[in-house]
């Protein structure tokens, strides 16, 4: 086994004997290499055989990641090794397991959008309007309820409010109609397996003695069904090794909770407990900004990181005019350090609270010319023309599968409305039939118009025959074989350029299902299913933040939940302002308020050298301009770690807290004396502050160059008459401390 360089903390939990193990991994410790070195550990060391271990990750990137660093420390492939994310290991063992449950190994799993689609048809069939019960509200309030391991029954006899009645109401139905449609949902996958194990307990005997050890990664971010999967697991061997940082527990709205970490040591009292406390990558500067933020919150197990890289580039917390000149700020300033400091442009992230700040992230790039990539945009799985066609494979796989069948039935159009599948659904409920059986007998419901009996017919005949074929055809194969059945390129082709795009996008899905079949192409013995039904499985796991778009060699944008896990040399965390981050609604709770605190927590530490953070006075919100006050987040950055700056459009804006120390730029209008929280006028600022004059030539992002006609207002409330070059904007009313006018010099 290759022997890595451990810190004497990393290599106490790496080298662990047996038993319970909780390891608490600051962020930047060494987290995945101590995981991975522990995993190669038990196998190279402990003579655990790579197929009695179960390790599981959070996402997709995270596992091929651990298997590489594994099979390179090993000197071969783990062959067997159980790992994966919590829902690819569940839907796993339920694929073995299925028919105990009163399924088949063919069943298909139901992503959000499914399971979205299955509840509006509830909700209509049960007569109640979607303006009065949000399908999306309903669909909220039973993933939340399953992830608490609340029943149907429980949630009605404890629902408030009418819409939690109905929701458990609902909740019900939709049990029943998944079971009918032979489908699990993204949240059955790991409720099926603890059912399996409380109704079958011979068969969570075999599986405990199976596992010799269990890993968990991401502790912090496990939801009450993950946690009593894995102590099940365990809890005869107790050879658990959980690591995780309660104070980057991010995902309660998800249904994860952090107190799970504390629970680990009351159901595991001889627990080893290990603190990961060395940071490897950011400066020490950036690390006293996140200790200190960390600090206020009370619910935490406590550690101090601590870093080797003394000193540090001061965090920079810039003031901008609004969105747009926050934006433009930012991108001029990632163009001056690649420039003077030779950066390339991947070294550069923007990171945000809410996926709708990319907007002006975006665009300002763009007029800039500089690359960027954006993540956890919308998932290639869940694109229209992708879908569709996943529904054939699904339909093929599963017959039962009625959502996969109302898709497929619908692309192409085959002559079929909304009152001849209507028919369609009426008998089928009443005989008990799935859609597809259904619809092979279409000519004896009297309700269907002939064409639509022969359509139906037909359809299912295709099924039929497309079935027999995926006996023996690969992925891609049979997928080239729905395409040229139903000639789906040419009817992607109606819909013009756009279609030229969707029909790129399914020449990559097939490149997508050939790529998988080579990756797995005499994989584990272990694995069941088929190759199709695997790949199936693959794509409705793959999950949105592991979507990327643009160029992979540019400046990244996600949100700050995206981001955990990641780094980057320079790092700039946008839009910290009070009711955007923190959000409003979370402050309403003592444990919303410090979710948000271990969420800013996060977006500092992904930094490695600089740190930006960056407000703006004014954003628009919601179709409205609001105005925005400074994070509470930036008041608990500590002495002698900041810079204050402004942009050069910020007018009227009020001085940023001192902290005691003298500021080093011109926000303060070189008045380093300034008391705690005074608000300045304008006439109070810099000598360098713009003074407007009539006649005077003035340049705006959006409106171009123009001139001022008149003036009113002082202060805050200055306003300014411009009439602008381009007749098809005319003259416009602006306030200055908005409206970012900069001195356009081209008549001087």
């Amino acid at each position: 086994m290759t022997t890595l360089t451990l810190n004497a903390p990393q290599r106490a939990a790496v080298e662990h004997a047996r038993g319970p193990l909780l390891v608490l991994a600051g962020a930047g410790s060494g987290k995945t290499r101590v995981l991975t070195a522990r995993l190669a550990h038990l196998v190279a060391e402990q003579g655990i055989p790579a197929d009695r271990i179960f390790a599981t990750t959070f996402t997709n990137r995270a596992t091929r990641e651990m298997r590489h660093r594994v099979a390179t420390l090993l000197g071969r492939e783990p062959v067997g090794l159980w790992i994966g994310t919590f829902h690819s290991l569940s839907a796993r063992l339920l694929r073995r397991e299925a028919r105990r449950l009163g399924f088949t190994p063919q069943f298909t799993i139901y992503d959000e959008a499914d399971r979205l689609a299955l509840i509006k048809r509830l909700l209509e069939q049960g007569g109640y309007a979607p303006k009065a019960y949000p399908p999306k509200l309903v669909q909220a309030i039973i993933s939340g309820a399953k992830n608490r391991l609340v029943p149907p029954e429980e949630l009605a006899a404890a629902a408030a409010e009418p819409v939690e009645r109905v929701a458990a109401e609902i909740y019900h139905a939709l049990e029943g109609a998944l079971r009918a449609a032979n489908a699990m949902d993204f949240d059955d996958l790991l409720l099926h397996p603890l059912t399996l194990f409380r109704e079958h307990p011979d068969r969570l005997a075999v599986y405990q003695e199976r596992f010799r050890a269990v890993l968990v990664d991401e502790f912090q971010d496990t939801n009450r069904a993950q946690y009593l999967l894995v102590r099940s697991l365990a809890s005869r061997h107790t050879n658990i090794c959980a690591v995780g940082d309660d104070d980057q527990s991010i995902y309660s709205w998800r249904g994860a909770d952090v107190r799970n970490m504390l629970d680990f040591q009351r159901d595991f009292p001889a627990a080893t407990v290990v603190r990961l406390e060395e940071n490897y990558r950011s400066t020490s500067v950036i690390l006293d900004a996140a200790n200190a933020l960390i600090a206020e919150n009370t619910q935490r197990l406590g550690k101090t990181l601590f870093t080797a890289r003394a000193g540090g580039t001061p965090i920079q917390v810039v003031a901008t005019a609004d969105e747009r000149d926050e934006a433009e700020w930012l991108t001029r300033e990632f163009a001056t350090r690649a420039a003077q400091e030779h950066y390339a442009h991947g070294d550069f992230a923007v990171l945000y609270r809410t996926n709708a700040q990319s907007r002006a992230l975006e665009e300002a790039l763009r007029r800039a010319g500089l690359p960027y990539q954006i993540v956890g945009a919308v998932s290639f799985y869940n694109r229209r023309e992708v879908k569709d066609l996943i529904a054939y494979l699904r339909l093929i796989v599963n017959p039962a599968d009625d959502e996969a069948f109302l898709r497929a039935v619908q692309v192409p159009r085959r002559g079929l409305g909304l009152a001849s599948l209507a028919s369609l659904q009426a008998a089928a409920g009443q005989w008990r039939r799935a859609l597809l059986e259904t619809a092979a007998i279409a000519d004896r419901i009297p309700e269907l118009r002939p064409q639509a009996k022969r359509a139906l017919q037909e359809f299912a005949a295709l099924c039929a025959r497309l079935r027999a074929e995926a006996a023996t055809a690969t992925p891609a194969g049979l997928l080239e074989r729905v395409i040229e059945a139903v000639q789906y390129e040419a009817h992607l082709e109606t819909d013009g350029p756009e279609g030229r795009d969707r029909i790129e996008n399914v020449r990559e899905l097939l490149a997508a299902a050939a790529e998988w079949s080579e990756e797995i192409d005499g994989g584990d013995a272990d694995e069941s299913g088929t190759p199709l039904e695997r790949f199936l499985a693959t794509a409705a796991l793959t999950t949105s933040d592991e979507q990327v778009g643009g160029d992979p060699d540019g400046i990244t944008l996600m949100t700050v939940h995206t981001a955990k896990g990641l780094e980057w040399p320079v790092v700039a965390v946008t839009g910290l302002e009070d009711g955007l981050f923190p959000l409003s609604r979370a402050l309403e709770t003592v444990a919303g308020a410090e979710e948000e605190r271990r969420l800013a927590y996060v977006a500092i530490t992904r930094a490695r050298d600089r740190l930006y953070l960056t407000w703006a006075r004014a954003r628009r919100r919601g179709g409205q301009l609001l105005p925005g006050m400074a994070s509470r987040f930036l008041e608990a950055l500590p002495p002698g770690v900041v810079e204050e700056h402004r942009s050069s459009s910020v007018f009227g804006v009020e001085a940023l807290r001192r902290r005691g120390r003298p500021s080093t730029d011109a926000w303060f209008g070189g008045k380093p004396d300034v008391p705690l929280g005074v608000t300045f006028t304008v006439e109070d600022e810099s000598q360098d502050a713009p003074r407007y004059v009539k006649g005077e030539r003035v340049r705006h992002r959006r409106f171009g160059q123009g001139t001022i006609r008149g003036l009113a207002g002082r202060g805050r409330e200055l306003k300014v008459d411009v009439e602008f070059d381009d007749p098809e904007v005319g003259t416009k009313q602006l306030l200055v401390a908005y409206a970012g006018l900069e001195r356009s010099w081209d008549g001087a």
